[in-house]
């Protein structure tokens, strides 16, 4: 009969147990964090990288931006991950609130020019008042996105037009390029008041605003004119083309 010790017994015992002997963790040694926080890290300073990047492209932002990424960097080459997520994503929201405010500034601006528009469609209304409204939600990329085509469709209606030796409003306002129609050349008369005394004497080289996308009231009113407006002279300032301005013609 074979004895067995009782050392030996015990750690027969501790062995079928699944107890390991003598190899337990030194005080030096770190855990390390799982695979999936690590992954998480890297994605945020990624992500704030990227939200900085197109923050510096703009030329607009905020100073201490840049800062919290280094220190979530050096946060995350520590280990410290909790740290280091919490830095980039402040990081990250203030590069995206500075190109938020970027977008808003210049929405704004064109905000103005398309509010100022005449004649503009029932869908083009529609885009400026979505517009309004997110302006005052502070949604800057959206108001921008939503007034930057609209001003760009507007000016494309808008052409200048430079006076030649022989032109008359009626002569340009029949022009294809301009409205096709003799009698709309009240428009261009209204349009640019500021450089027009008398409607019958415009010069070589003026400039001209015309408004190739006037509204149905607008055409309405300058044909009506047109073909009421009576006898003219040149030098005169008519009476009526006084009333069809409202009365803001001014003599000089």
């Amino acid at each position: 009969m074979k004895k067995i010790f009782p050392g030996k017994q015990l750690i027969t015992v501790l062995l079928a147990l699944g107890v390991a002997v003598g190899c337990a963790t030194t005080p030096q040694e770190q855990p390390k964090a799982p695979a999936s926080q690590a992954n998480a890290v890297s994605q945020a300073i990624a992500a704030a990288k990227a939200a900085i990047g197109k923050a510096k492209s703009l030329g607009w932002i905020w100073r201490d931006t840049e800062k919290f990424l280094k220190k979530a960097e050096a946060a995350a080459a520590k280990g410290e991950d909790d740290v280091a997520l919490k830095l980039a994503k402040k990081a990250k929201d203030q590069a995206e609130l500075a190109v938020n405010q970027y977008y808003l500034e210049k929405a704004k601006v064109l905000l103005v020019e398309a509010a100022n528009a005449s004649g503009l469609t029932a869908d083009q209304k529609a885009t400026l008042k979505s517009a309004q409204a997110a302006i005052l939600n502070a949604e800057g990329r959206k108001a921008y996105d939503l007034l930057s085509p609209l001003v760009a469709e507007l000016r494309a209606a808008t052409i200048q037009y430079e006076v030649v030796r022989g032109d008359s409003l009626w002569g340009i306002a029949s022009r294809p390029d301009t409205y096709n129609n003799p009698y709309e050349w009240p428009l261009i008369f209204k349009a640019n008041r500021d450089k027009i005394r008398d409607a019958d004497l415009i010069y070589p080289g003026q400039v001209f605003s015309i408004d190739r996308n006037p509204s149905a009231a607008e055409v309405d009113a300058a044909i009506e004119h047109a073909r009421t407006r009576g006898a003219w002279s040149i030098g005169v300032v008519e009476e009526s083309d006084r009333e069809y301005l409202g009365g803001s013609l001014q003599l000089k």
